[in-house]
Protein backbone atom coordinates (compact mmCIF):
# COMPACT_ATOMS: atom_id res chain seq x y z
CA UNK A 1 0.00 0.00 0.00
CA UNK A 2 1.64 3.40 -0.90
CA UNK A 3 1.19 6.73 1.58
CA UNK A 4 -0.81 8.83 -1.40
CA UNK A 5 -3.66 8.96 0.92
CA UNK A 6 -2.02 9.92 3.78
CA UNK A 7 -0.07 12.83 3.71
CA UNK A 8 2.02 13.87 7.18
CA UNK A 9 1.01 16.96 9.10
CA UNK A 10 -0.31 19.45 9.01
CA UNK A 11 -1.56 18.11 5.30
CA UNK A 12 -3.28 15.41 8.01
CA UNK A 13 -4.42 17.11 11.15
CA UNK A 14 -6.24 13.40 11.63
CA UNK A 15 -2.93 11.95 12.29
CA UNK A 16 -2.63 14.00 15.54
CA UNK A 17 -6.23 14.07 16.77
CA UNK A 18 -7.70 12.46 19.54
CA UNK A 19 -10.60 9.40 18.89
CA UNK A 20 -12.59 7.26 20.84
CA UNK A 21 -9.60 4.24 21.23
CA UNK A 22 -7.16 7.28 21.17
CA UNK A 23 -8.31 9.10 23.79
CA UNK A 24 -5.25 11.12 25.14
CA UNK A 25 -7.26 13.43 26.74
CA UNK A 26 -8.26 11.56 29.71
CA UNK A 27 -7.16 12.46 32.72
CA UNK A 28 -5.05 9.05 33.60
CA UNK A 29 -3.16 9.68 30.03
CA UNK A 30 -3.12 13.31 30.60
CA UNK A 31 -1.72 12.41 34.25
CA UNK A 32 1.34 10.61 33.21
CA UNK A 33 2.47 12.55 30.38
CA UNK A 34 2.38 15.39 32.55
CA UNK A 35 4.26 13.74 35.14
CA UNK A 36 7.04 12.35 32.65
CA UNK A 37 7.43 15.91 31.07
CA UNK A 38 7.39 14.39 27.63
CA UNK A 39 5.62 17.58 26.10
CA UNK A 40 8.82 19.39 27.27
CA UNK A 41 11.33 17.76 25.66
CA UNK A 42 13.39 19.56 23.18
CA UNK A 43 12.98 17.54 20.19
CA UNK A 44 10.48 15.05 18.71
CA UNK A 45 13.24 12.19 18.71
CA UNK A 46 13.55 12.33 22.53
CA UNK A 47 9.79 12.45 23.31
CA UNK A 48 9.16 9.57 20.93
CA UNK A 49 11.89 7.19 22.59
CA UNK A 50 10.71 8.37 26.69
CA UNK A 51 7.18 7.07 25.17
CA UNK A 52 8.59 3.88 23.22
CA UNK A 53 10.40 2.78 25.81
CA UNK A 54 7.25 3.39 28.63
CA UNK A 55 5.30 1.03 26.51
CA UNK A 56 7.67 -1.16 26.01
CA UNK A 57 8.59 -1.31 29.41
CA UNK A 58 6.36 -0.55 31.70
CA UNK A 59 3.72 -1.91 29.84
CA UNK A 60 4.42 -5.85 30.29
CA UNK A 61 4.13 -8.00 28.00
CA UNK A 62 0.53 -9.60 28.52
CA UNK A 63 -3.40 -9.95 27.63
CA UNK A 64 -6.21 -7.26 28.51
CA UNK A 65 -9.71 -7.85 29.59
CA UNK A 66 -11.26 -7.15 26.63
CA UNK A 67 -11.16 -7.02 22.64
CA UNK A 68 -8.42 -5.42 20.89
CA UNK A 69 -10.91 -2.41 20.33
CA UNK A 70 -10.43 -1.06 24.22
CA UNK A 71 -9.48 2.49 23.91
CA UNK A 72 -5.49 3.47 25.24
CA UNK A 73 -6.69 4.81 28.48
CA UNK A 74 -7.60 1.71 29.89
CA UNK A 75 -4.84 -0.17 28.08
CA UNK A 76 -3.16 2.15 30.59
CA UNK A 77 -4.67 1.76 33.59
CA UNK A 78 -4.31 -2.32 33.24
CA UNK A 79 -0.49 -2.14 32.39
CA UNK A 80 -0.26 -5.11 30.39
CA UNK A 81 -0.70 -5.11 26.75
CA UNK A 82 0.09 -7.18 23.31
CA UNK A 83 0.99 -6.20 19.66
CA UNK A 84 -2.71 -4.21 19.43
CA UNK A 85 -3.45 -2.70 22.69
CA UNK A 86 -0.10 -1.71 23.18
CA UNK A 87 0.20 0.17 19.30
CA UNK A 88 -3.45 1.64 20.96
CA UNK A 89 -1.42 3.15 23.36
CA UNK A 90 1.71 3.87 21.79
CA UNK A 91 -0.28 6.07 19.33
CA UNK A 92 -2.00 7.98 21.96
CA UNK A 93 0.88 8.72 23.69
CA UNK A 94 2.59 9.91 20.55
CA UNK A 95 -0.08 12.32 19.46
CA UNK A 96 -0.37 13.77 22.78
CA UNK A 97 3.04 15.18 22.76
CA UNK A 98 2.42 16.15 18.74
CA UNK A 99 4.05 13.14 17.03
CA UNK A 100 1.72 12.16 14.18
CA UNK A 101 1.07 8.45 13.88
CA UNK A 102 -0.77 6.13 11.96
CA UNK A 103 -1.99 2.12 12.21
CA UNK A 104 -0.02 -0.45 10.01
CA UNK A 105 -2.53 -3.72 10.07
CA UNK A 106 -1.72 -7.02 9.20
CA UNK A 107 -2.35 -10.53 10.70
CA UNK A 108 -0.02 -12.93 11.81
CA UNK A 109 0.29 -17.15 11.50
CA UNK A 110 -1.06 -18.14 14.53
CA UNK A 111 2.11 -20.08 15.35
CA UNK A 112 4.09 -17.72 16.62
CA UNK A 113 1.93 -17.74 19.51
CA UNK A 114 2.71 -21.13 20.30
CA UNK A 115 4.19 -21.11 24.04
CA UNK A 116 2.40 -18.08 24.88
CA UNK A 117 -0.85 -18.83 24.43
CA UNK A 118 -2.26 -21.96 26.52
CA UNK A 119 -2.64 -24.87 24.59
CA UNK A 120 -6.61 -25.20 24.56
CA UNK A 121 -6.37 -21.24 23.63
CA UNK A 122 -4.15 -22.15 20.92
CA UNK A 123 -6.01 -24.69 19.64
CA UNK A 124 -9.47 -22.33 19.39
CA UNK A 125 -7.58 -19.41 17.56
CA UNK A 126 -7.40 -18.74 14.11
CA UNK A 127 -4.90 -19.44 11.88
CA UNK A 128 -4.38 -15.87 11.25
CA UNK A 129 -4.43 -13.53 14.23
CA UNK A 130 -4.83 -9.81 13.67
CA UNK A 131 -1.54 -7.89 14.12
CA UNK A 132 -0.89 -4.42 14.09
CA UNK A 133 2.03 -1.42 15.09
CA UNK A 134 2.25 1.89 14.99
CA UNK A 135 4.27 4.28 12.58
CA UNK A 136 5.57 7.75 13.92
CA UNK A 137 6.62 10.49 11.39
CA UNK A 138 9.69 11.66 12.84
CA UNK A 139 11.25 14.24 10.26
CA UNK A 140 10.44 13.22 6.57
CA UNK A 141 10.72 9.51 7.71
CA UNK A 142 7.69 6.93 8.65
CA UNK A 143 9.06 4.90 11.46
CA UNK A 144 8.18 1.83 12.08
CA UNK A 145 7.43 0.89 16.32
CA UNK A 146 6.68 -2.80 16.23
CA UNK A 147 9.50 -3.91 18.63
CA UNK A 148 7.74 -2.47 22.36
CA UNK A 149 5.60 -5.93 22.18
CA UNK A 150 7.63 -7.39 24.52
CA UNK A 151 8.93 -5.98 27.93
CA UNK A 152 12.75 -7.21 28.22
CA UNK A 153 11.77 -9.03 31.34
CA UNK A 154 9.98 -11.70 29.07
CA UNK A 155 12.30 -11.17 25.92
CA UNK A 156 15.04 -12.11 28.11
CA UNK A 157 13.42 -15.54 29.50
CA UNK A 158 12.73 -16.53 25.82
CA UNK A 159 15.95 -16.30 25.17
CA UNK A 160 17.87 -17.56 28.05
CA UNK A 161 15.37 -20.58 27.55
CA UNK A 162 16.87 -20.93 23.66
CA UNK A 163 20.31 -19.72 24.59
CA UNK A 164 21.43 -21.91 21.72
CA UNK A 165 18.93 -21.41 18.95
CA UNK A 166 20.88 -20.40 15.88
CA UNK A 167 18.15 -20.27 13.29
CA UNK A 168 15.27 -17.99 12.98
CA UNK A 169 12.66 -18.33 15.64
CA UNK A 170 8.99 -18.61 15.17
CA UNK A 171 6.89 -19.04 18.93
CA UNK A 172 6.39 -17.48 22.38
CA UNK A 173 5.22 -14.10 20.50
CA UNK A 174 8.09 -14.10 18.83
CA UNK A 175 9.57 -14.03 15.20
CA UNK A 176 12.51 -12.88 14.26
CA UNK A 177 16.06 -13.81 12.12
CA UNK A 178 18.27 -13.58 15.44
CA UNK A 179 16.56 -14.33 18.73
CA UNK A 180 19.88 -12.95 20.86
CA UNK A 181 19.81 -10.12 18.80
CA UNK A 182 16.12 -8.84 17.60
CA UNK A 183 15.83 -5.11 16.58
CA UNK A 184 13.40 -3.90 19.51
CA UNK A 185 15.86 -1.19 21.35
CA UNK A 186 15.30 2.63 20.44
CA UNK A 187 17.63 3.53 17.73
CA UNK A 188 15.88 6.63 15.94
CA UNK A 189 14.86 3.61 13.24
CA UNK A 190 12.57 1.01 12.44
CA UNK A 191 12.12 -1.94 15.53
CA UNK A 192 10.47 -5.18 15.13
CA UNK A 193 10.07 -8.36 16.78
CA UNK A 194 7.46 -10.29 15.14
CA UNK A 195 7.24 -9.52 11.44
CA UNK A 196 8.65 -12.28 10.50
CA UNK A 197 5.55 -13.99 11.58
CA UNK A 198 3.36 -11.86 8.95
CA UNK A 199 0.90 -13.41 7.12
CA UNK A 200 -0.85 -10.88 4.78
CA UNK A 201 -1.07 -6.94 4.84
CA UNK A 202 -4.14 -5.05 5.51
CA UNK A 203 -3.23 -1.42 4.97
CA UNK A 204 -2.57 1.47 6.41
CA UNK A 205 -5.19 3.17 8.43
CA UNK A 206 -5.55 7.15 10.54
CA UNK A 207 -6.52 5.27 13.67
CA UNK A 208 -6.69 2.03 15.14
CA UNK A 209 -10.98 2.92 15.61
CA UNK A 210 -11.22 3.48 11.61
CA UNK A 211 -9.40 -0.19 10.97
CA UNK A 212 -11.16 -2.34 13.78
CA UNK A 213 -14.88 -0.50 12.57
CA UNK A 214 -13.58 -2.15 9.25
CA UNK A 215 -12.03 -5.33 10.03
CA UNK A 216 -13.30 -6.17 13.49
CA UNK A 217 -11.84 -7.77 16.37
CA UNK A 218 -9.98 -11.08 17.12
CA UNK A 219 -12.52 -11.96 19.47
CA UNK A 220 -16.65 -12.24 18.76
CA UNK A 221 -19.15 -14.24 19.77
CA UNK A 222 -18.52 -17.18 22.42
CA UNK A 223 -14.97 -17.15 21.99
CA UNK A 224 -14.96 -13.25 22.97
CA UNK A 225 -17.69 -14.24 25.97
CA UNK A 226 -14.51 -17.13 27.03
CA UNK A 227 -11.96 -14.39 26.63
CA UNK A 228 -13.07 -11.59 28.55
CA UNK A 229 -14.67 -13.54 31.76
CA UNK A 230 -11.95 -16.63 31.38
CA UNK A 231 -8.91 -16.99 28.73
CA UNK A 232 -7.21 -13.94 29.72
CA UNK A 233 -6.15 -14.71 33.45
CA UNK A 234 -5.08 -17.86 32.20
CA UNK A 235 -3.00 -16.43 29.70
CA UNK A 236 -1.36 -14.01 31.91
CA UNK A 237 -0.90 -16.62 34.41
CA UNK A 238 0.91 -18.52 31.81
CA UNK A 239 3.04 -15.62 30.55
CA UNK A 240 3.76 -14.68 34.37
CA UNK A 241 5.40 -18.11 34.41
CA UNK A 242 7.35 -17.41 31.14
CA UNK A 243 8.93 -14.22 32.68
CA UNK A 244 9.77 -16.11 35.87
CA UNK A 245 11.29 -18.93 34.11
CA UNK A 246 9.11 -21.68 35.58
CA UNK A 247 7.09 -22.39 32.60
CA UNK A 248 8.18 -25.78 30.84
CA UNK A 249 8.15 -26.20 27.16
CA UNK A 250 7.58 -29.96 25.78
CA UNK A 251 10.53 -29.73 22.79
CA UNK A 252 12.64 -26.51 22.51
CA UNK A 253 13.70 -27.19 19.21
CA UNK A 254 9.93 -26.69 17.64
CA UNK A 255 10.36 -23.26 18.42
CA UNK A 256 13.54 -22.74 16.64
CA UNK A 257 13.47 -23.49 12.54
CA UNK A 258 15.54 -22.98 9.03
Amino acid sequence: MTDENLPSSPESPELLQPTRMLDFQTDNIRALVNKRGWRQQSRQEDAARAVYEFCREEILFGYNSDADDMPASRVLAEGVGHCNTKATLLMALLRSVGIPCRLHAFTIHKNLQRGALTPFVYFMAPREIIHTWAEAKLGNQWVVLEGLILDSGYLEAVQHRFTHCAHPFLGYAVATADLQKPRVEWTGGDTFIQRDGIARELGIYKSPDEFYAKQGTNLCGIKGWLYRNYFYKRLNENISNIRGGFNQMANHDQQCSH
